[in-house]
């Protein structure tokens, strides 16, 4: 089974995932806390301060839950470690790994030859429309090896 075979992981180190996920948690206890020991005069702004941090404490519970898996490059193009297929390798039509792309943190950016749908699992990965950004809380060393192997895939492919 050599189609699934692993050739590259993408996971979030440690430290960072610790950092992105306190710094979320923090701005919404903050949030949270300040809008009931100090409240505005209008309760609209009390609200939606609560609201604001509450959602930062969910997004940091996503990012720690997603942080948790990883991504994996095999022949038949990019998964998740719970088997969900990101980007198969056949509809990948080009890599953007600039410096100036709009992608992930410490990552790259791939463009599908059609739109999938929209899925998205904070500080790891994310898709939207016939865009995937790989990347966020990972270690860049990961995501350029990583890149490098899909890169002489879609060159393989293509010839």
């Amino acid at each position: 089974m050599a189609e699934q075979e692993v050739l590259a992981v993408i996971r979030a180190s440690m430290g960072r995932r610790v950092l992105g996920v306190g710094v979320m948690a923090a701005l919404g206890v903050l949030l949270v806390y300040v809008s009931l020991t100090n409240p505005p005069q209008n309760v609209a702004w009390q609200v939606f301060l609560i609201v604001i941090g509450v959602g930062a404490l969910w997004m940091a519970e996503r990012m720690r839950r997603a942080t948790m898996l990883s991504v994996e490059v095999t022949r038949d193009g990019l998964r998740s470690s719970t088997g969900e297929i990101i980007a198969p390798l056949e509809t990948i039509e080009a890599m953007d790994r600039g410096m100036f792309a709009f992608k992930p943190s410490n990552g790259f950016l791939l463009k599908l030859k059609h739109k999938t749908p929209a899925r998205w699992e904070p500080g790891l990965w994310w898709r939207l429309g016939n865009r995937v950004g790989i990347g966020g809380v990972t270690p860049g060393s990961q995501a350029k090896a990583a890149a490098e192997i899909l890169a002489a895939l879609m060159a393989e492919r293509q010839a």
